[in-house]
């Protein structure tokens, strides 16, 4: 494995900047994106409010922020044009409140996050989730949807109505990213080499009388119409004939016969979609 480095200083200074409609937001993120930029990613929280945050190493900071307690970094975006951080807490800055997943355990209140100061990451809140699936049932009248999906850029407005309009979850989390070598393909990996994409992250329990994976199923198609393809961490939905005309038979079954010539553990279709 080669891994690819850039030159780090102590500080992050981040800029948010407000955009109130999605053609000139998308606009600046394929400028910004093509720029010298050291880091750039960006959060939606409704249709007429979007920002995207920039962020570039610096050797000095006038003043430093501090989301590891009390401070809650995605609220700060919608308040301070500019910020701070340590290079160490900008790498962890969403995990204090799992992005905005705290709220769910209430973790957002003053009161609740001063007895809780030990428990503020997402080691915790992920044990929590897995114990109360464990011991609380399932009692309908909701749809658990937890996506993470690439999407062309040229198509990115378009899924962006789509996840407003028909699914209706924010905050989002928005991440553009491409391939360094546009020459180069990955064998398992269904994305263009090369081509710039947007990866909207959103995860919550909505409400639903519709049937189960009805929602994550609507996103799959969408994902699938406009180019695009999704993690594999997410809630999978897919039928075995879909899966694996997106994420190439031919090559794994290779790869599989390879590495695991006797079927020990289960294969991929089984571990991402089976298991929900």
């Amino acid at each position: 494995m080669t891994v690819r480095l850039i030159p780090a200083k102590p500080y992050v200074h981040l800029t948010h900047t407000r955009f109130t409609d999605p053609e000139s937001y998308f606009a600046r993120i394929v400028e910004r994106a093509n720029s010298a930029v050291d880091y750039l990613d960006g959060t939606i929280f409704s249709r007429r409010e979007m920002y995207l945050t920039e962020g570039e190493f610096v050797d000095q900071a006038s003043a430093v922020s501090d989301y590891t307690y009390m401070d809650i970094y995605y609220q700060s975006i919608q308040r301070k044009p500019e910020d701070w951080l340590t290079a160490k807490d900008y790498i962890w800055r969403w995990d204090t409140d799992w992005f905005w997943c705290s709220k769910h355990f209430y973790a957002q209140k003053p009161g609740v996050r001063r007895l809780f100061k030990w428990g503020l990451n997402s080691r915790t809140y992920q044990r929590i989730m897995r114990l109360s699936y464990r011991v609380l049932p399932d009692s309908g009248g909701t749809e658990s949807v937890i996506q993470d999906v690439d999407i062309p850029i040229a198509r990115a407005p378009e899924f962006f109505d789509f996840l407003l309009s028909e699914i209706g979850i924010t905050p989002v989390w928005m991440c553009p990213f491409k391939t360094r070598d546009a020459a180069r393909a990955w064998d398992l990996s269904p994305l263009e080499p090369g081509q710039l994409y947007v990866n909207f992250g959103f995860w919550d329990v909505i409400p639903s009388t519709r049937e189960k994976g009805h929602f994550n199923r609507k996103i799959e198609r969408k994902t699938m119409e406009l180019g695009g393809a999704k993690g594999l961490y997410s809630s999978a939905w897919y039928d075995e004939a879909e899966f694996w005309s997106i994420y190439n038979r031919p090559r794994y079954t290779q790869l599989k016969q390879t590495y695991d010539p006797h079927g020990i553990f289960p294969d991929l279709y089984s571990k991402c979609v089976r298991r929900q």
